[in-house]
């Protein structure tokens, strides 16, 4: 909500969703968001009460949920995809990321993590990371409070996108120019 306030650079237009905690809600709701606005990148956001700092999430998970959701569902399978790969990357370089909103000295610990927890947050991720060939990102972040404010976590969300923005631009700019010699 905080990210919605304050925007993103001018070129980049910003569509903000609130995901429910349900596995099927999921299921059907990413792939329609991903069709509806076939966008340059999707970052999911969400609270981890064991979160400290704020962790870009390497990849995403397709086997191993088995916690309930908030109308008490789990999938049989217990997985994402069915017959899909174990683990999908993001494409965008998260240690870039990590390293360059560091530097900037906001007042924020950026991390990385190569597990988003196997509940509804990785559930998402992975769903995305399918849907879109790893065009998508997740951010962990603590509670308000627990360090930060909603004001400094929206600025450092802020500033995550646009270097992730930024980093995606720059590798398709090398991938395109390979592909030209």
């Amino acid at each position: 909500q905080e990210l919605e306030k304050l925007g993103l650079r001018d070129d980049v237009d910003l569509h903000v969703y609130e995901v429910p905690v349900e596995y099927q809600t999921v299921q059907r709701l990413i792939p329609a968001l991903w069709k509806k606005h076939s966008p340059q990148l999707v970052v999911h956001v969400g609270v981890s009460g064991m979160a400290t700092t704020v962790t870009l999430e390497k990849c995403g998970h397709n086997v191993g949920y088995k916690g309930l959701d908030n109308c008490r569902f789990c999938p049989g399978s217990q997985c994402c995809v069915e017959g899909g790969p174990e683990c999908i990357d993001s494409i965008i370089d998260m240690d870039a990321v990590c390293r360059r909103v560091s530097a900037l000295g906001l007042d924020v610990t950026v991390t990385i993590s190569k597990d988003a927890g196997r509940y509804l947050c990785d559930f998402t991720y992975y769903t995305s990371l399918y849907q879109s060939r790893g065009r998508s990102a997740f951010v962990h972040v603590p509670p308000l409070g627990k360090p930060y404010s909603a004001e400094q976590l929206g600025r450092a969300l802020q500033a995550i996108i646009e270097e992730m923005l930024d980093v995606l631009e720059h590798s398709e700019d090398k991938i395109n120019c390979q592909h030209e010699h």
